[in-house]
């Protein structure tokens, strides 16, 4: 079995320094990807770049070290002692202090990006502006504007953008796919997902760290989308702290370890999700889904399937795994296997940008419901998505959001957030004046003072004709 793990959240992985000794491989050009060429070596091979030499940096740096068609070429930690010794261990031609180092590497064509997450949109925004194909463990970012904006710069660029959903790639969420997908249940009733820490973090990580929804439950929410296979419409969440005091102190879904999540889908369909920071058998990760026909389960990972039979107890011999790493090390691997295959073979990403997109607005939906104690309908953050939006030419104040809401079932149109192609974005050319046209394409004010929006329209129009 390969080994894998753990969120990036939960890593001290950072964001990278100078080049000790870099030799460059030899390197042709072949193929595309997204009207990006594809540099591979004389071998075949994807050069890759490791931006973080933390624990879940080790882990995708152990999944390449398996990958016949990739080959890590450097990493970079901002403590450059820890990057020497990944690049020792794994025989990297170099090793950097700095991100910029990996993203500019001329043997690289794509940058795994396991730092902080405060550090995620700057970086992806880097690779693609150098055109480098970008893995990124999520969150993207914490906020929708920085989110989109990074997705729409590696989609103006051409390049890749993976999301690291690793529960995607898990065995046992796959299974439960495979019945839905193959009819084995039939038609989906309703969806059930239960998702419990053996312990809560420490209470400076939960701070500033997003809360409960978008921290923890962002993964759940993202599975219950990806086993029902439809748009979440509305949500309504109740917060509580149940387990740690030092948590109840904090501020906003930050307050909470332990929610309760209902969805509702355009399908019509409904989930709902169970998330706790303890639970003190384990590691407690379930998945249920009703069908018409039948219904598929699935219980937690143990070391061994052992069972004990005696007078007093009947069950397994050991407790669930008690650490994500472990719970989820198959899949961590596969999904960095999955994304290299799919830049060498040209495929899309399996897991998109937009994928970790749609699972912030549902965490932040979920907060909000939490809150204001009602149920939020993601049209709701029309206006947010709208704000990250370089509208194109022709359209009026307010036509992003009409856009972007289907008017039949009231879901988000995600698609069109981030596709160039709609006619919402306005394509971006790599130059500086492209810079300044961008930002006089995003001016949003409100509706009752056209004159902000005209006066500021008039300072960028300067600022492009001083820069072209």
């Amino acid at each position: 079995m390969r080994f894998s793990a753990v969120l990036c959240l939960f890593f001290e992985v950072g964001c990278a320094a100078l080049l000790t000794g870099v030799t460059s491989r030899t390197s042709r050009r072949l193929g595309h990807v997204n009207n990006v060429n594809m540099k591979l070596d004389d071998n075949g091979i994807l050069g890759v770049g490791i931006i973080g030499a933390g624990r879940i940096g080790m882990v995708h740096l152990e999944a390449l070290s398996k990958c016949e068609n990739a080959k890590a070429v450097i990493i970079s930690n901002p403590t450059v002692s820890k990057a020497e010794a990944a690049a020792n261990k794994f025989k990297l031609d170099a090793f950097s202090g700095d991100a910029m180092e990996v993203i500019n590497h001329p043997d690289v064509e794509a940058v795994w990006i396991c730092s902080p997450s405060q550090f995620h949109a700057d970086q992806i925004k880097a690779c693609a502006a150098a055109g480098k194909h970008v893995f990124c463990e999520k969150p993207i970012a914490t906020s929708v504007v920085e989110t989109v904006e990074a997705i729409n710069a590696c989609n103006e660029a051409g390049v890749q953008l993976m999301t690291a959903l690793q529960r995607r790639f898990d065995p046992n969420f796959l299974r439960v796919k495979q019945a839905i997908k193959s009819g084995e249940i039939g038609e989906v009733v309703t969806v059930k997902l239960c998702s419990r820490d053996p312990a809560p973090p420490p209470v400076e990580y939960v701070k500033g760290g997003g809360g409960i929804f978008k921290d923890m439950a962002v993964h759940d929410l993202d599975m219950a989308r990806y086993l029902m296979d439809s748009e979440p419409v509305a949500i309504m969440a109740l917060g509580s702290c149940q387990i740690d005091p030092a948590i109840k102190t904090l501020e906003g879904p930050e307050a909470y370890d332990t929610a309760t999540i209902v969805m509702k889908f355009a399908n019509g369909k409904d989930a709902i999700i169970d998330v706790c920071r303890q639970a003190p058998y384990g590691y407690d990760q379930r998945a249920e889904v009703l069908g018409k026909k039948a219904m598929v389960q699935t219980d937690n990972s143990y070391p061994n399937t052992a069972r004990l039979y005696s007078a007093s107890f009947t069950g397994n011999a050991d407790k669930p795994y008690d650490f994500f790493m472990s719970r989820y090390k198959e899949a961590y691997v596969q999904e960095t296997l999955a994304f290299v295959e799919a830049l060498v073979n040209q495929r899309p990403a399996p897991c998109t940008g937009e994928d970790g997109l749609v699972a912030l607005v549902m965490a932040i939906a979920a907060g909000t419901s939490a809150a204001e104690g009602r149920w939020v309908e993601l049209k709701e953050l029309a206006p947010v998505l709208c704000e990250a939006v370089p509208v194109g030419e022709g359209l009026e104040y307010g036509a992003c959001e009409a856009a972007i809401v289907d008017g039949e079932s009231g879901a988000l149109r995600f698609d069109v957030i981030t596709n160039p192609r709609t006619g919402l974005i306005k394509p971006v050319r790599n130059t500086a004046a492209s810079v300044f046209e961008r930002l006089a394409s995003r001016v949003w004010v409100p509706p009752s003072r056209p004159d902000l929006k005209k006066k500021r329209e008039m300072e960028i129009a300067r600022e492009v004709k001083g820069n072209k």
